[in-house]
């Protein structure tokens, strides 16, 4: 008679036969009984709905989101292509905001499919589907973007409501933005004779400066005597022209969110004394703040690391040869990333206080910063050396959270597009608040987003004349909250408002702190 482990291992040998045809969401047909509740009981599947299930980690802890998160796209395709084949496509305005590249997870997912039930099904975590039986747009207006069967561009912006421009404004600007002419939408806008939806795109092409595309589509309406009146959907004048022919939606969506949380920003963190900086006695400070920083930055992590350890690696009385003696080896092994890491980007501090401009600087070093980190686990052979050798080339997600950080190749073009608005931003404290959220939200490299963001985030604040400010672990869950607000919600303030306590706290001068206070920035 099988043993229970050697029952397991078949169990996991049918599993692993359905992930090997890259099957994210299982169908309960696909697994006997048998081989489903012992995978349950054993925490290597989950059941989402019935007759669905998921795989999932055994030592996940209980009511853990971040497998359902990191699935729920995939799981909503293959769920909708079982139910309806393929007569089913998103609602225009999620198609929108996935063509704008906003892929973070919705509280609800609208469905239309002329076989829909107008029923909700309820999903883990307080999301769900929304299936609701309307006609879909024709074949041609249909497209398939990562498995999920959206409205096209033109159709999508065509069909959304008027609500999604001024609810929605980031990813509507983005999704007009990718019009390159308007020959793109004048086709079904006259085909559907639309004149009023032809008015409201009218307005939003103008609210972005595309002036050109909206005169086009006035004159060749006019002409087939449709009499187009324009209003302005988004209720309020942009923060910038965009006229850039940047093809990425991602680049976009990156750019207009950056103008559009400048002045929240701006409005909730305190400026510097504004005094010139003695770099010496800077340098000084950041030495002396260290332990105190590798200690929190590290936690957050949840790494377990004791500031006796921190003292051990920065004084070199680990061996990193010898790592095996050390109980917790992976949290060395950190502890000494981080204090090479740290070393490096102090030069780039240095840099910046003789006068650099510091999004330049991070541009220039910020791949030593990241080497630095994680070359001690190289060295132990935890990692290969090519994973040192730059940004992510596989999807990853961010535990816990609704966002879903951008594909590997949207990364390549945010990159570059991230650097260029820290070197062209004229206020620090934009680039000390956005740098750090930016720079975690496109999440860059398979681990290490967070530390190198504070680093990021830390570069910005001496470059503005701010001291070095170190994020306490015990304020971890406000931390987090906050940045979770700025990804999936585009709402800035709590974020802004979090780092601007911190600042004001290391700012020398009780004075300073109450009179911020008192304005109630904090």
């Amino acid at each position: 008679m099988a043993s229970p482990s050697e029952k397991l291992a078949d169990s996991l040998a049918a599993l692993k036969k359905l992930q090997d045809q890259s099957m994210i969401a299982i169908q309960a047909k696909y697994l006997s009984r048998t081989h489903r509740e012992r995978l349950i009981k054993n925490g290597f599947l989950q059941a989402i709905i019935k007759g669905w299930y998921l795989p999932s980690k055994p030592d996940e802890p209980k009511g853990e989101s971040t497998t359902w998160y990191a699935s729920f796209w995939e799981f909503c395709a293959a769920y909708l292509n079982q139910r309806f084949r393929d007569k089913w496509c998103l609602s225009p305005e999620q198609s929108l905001s996935l063509l704008a590249g906003n892929w973070t997870v919705p509280r609800q997912l609208l469905i239309r499919s002329p076989k829909g039930n107008n029923k909700v099904t309820p999903l883990p975590f307080q999301t769900s589907l929304l299936d609701a039986r309307l006609n879909m747009p024709k074949h041609k207006e249909v497209k398939v973007l990562n498995g999920m069967r959206i409205f096209s561009l033109p159709s999508a912006l065509i069909s959304c409501g008027p609500r999604f421009f001024s609810q929605n404004t980031s990813d509507a600007r983005t999704a007009l933005s990718l019009i390159r002419d308007a020959s793109e939408i004048l086709g079904p806008l006259l085909e559907g004779e639309h004149s009023i939806i032809a008015g409201r795109l009218v307005g939003g092409f103008r609210n972005i400066g595309q002036n050109q595309i909206a005169n086009e589509i006035i004159k060749t309406m006019a002409a087939a005597d449709f009499d187009v009146r324009e209003t302005d959907p988004f209720h309020e004048a942009p923060k910038i022209s965009i006229l850039s022919r940047e093809p990425s939606p991602y680049v976009k969506r990156l750019q207009i969110l950056w103008q559009e949380m400048r002045q929240a920003v701006l409005q909730n963190f305190p400026t510097p004394f504004g005094q010139p900086v003695n770099i010496e006695n800077y340098l000084k400070n950041v030495e002396e703040i260290y332990i105190s920083d590798a200690y929190h930055s590290l936690s957050i992590e949840g790494y377990r690391v004791s500031e006796e350890l921190i003292e051990r690696v920065r004084t070199g009385s680990w061996d990193p040869s010898n790592h095996k003696k050390d109980k917790d080896q992976i949290e060395a092994l950190a502890a000494r990333g981080y204090w090479q890491a740290f070393q490096v980007v102090k030069n780039s501090i240095k840099k910046t206080l003789e006068g650099a401009n510091p999004g330049k600087i991070f541009e220039d070093d910020h791949r030593d910063w990241y080497r630095e980190m994680f070359a001690p686990s190289v060295t132990a052979g935890i990692l290969k050396p090519s994973d040192l050798a730059g940004y992510r080339n596989g999807l990853v997600y961010i535990r816990r959270s609704m966002h879903v950080p951008p594909n590997p190749d949207a990364v390549r073009d945010l990159m570059p597009a991230f650097c260029e608005l820290l070197q062209n931003e004229v206020e620090p404290a934009v680039r000390i608040v956005l740098g750090h959220f930016f720079f975690v939200y496109i999440h860059p490299y398979m681990d290490g987003n967070g530390r190198m963001g504070r680093f990021l985030m830390n570069l910005m604040l001496a470059g503005g004349g701010y001291p070095w400010i170190v994020i306490p672990v015990d304020k971890r869950s406000n931390y987090m909250e906050a940045l979770e607000k700025a990804s999936t919600h585009q709402d800035i303030v709590p974020f802004s408002k979090f780092l601007a306590k911190l600042a004001i706290q290391r700012m020398e001068g009780k004075t300073f702190a109450l009179r911020y206070k008192k304005k109630g920035k904090v």
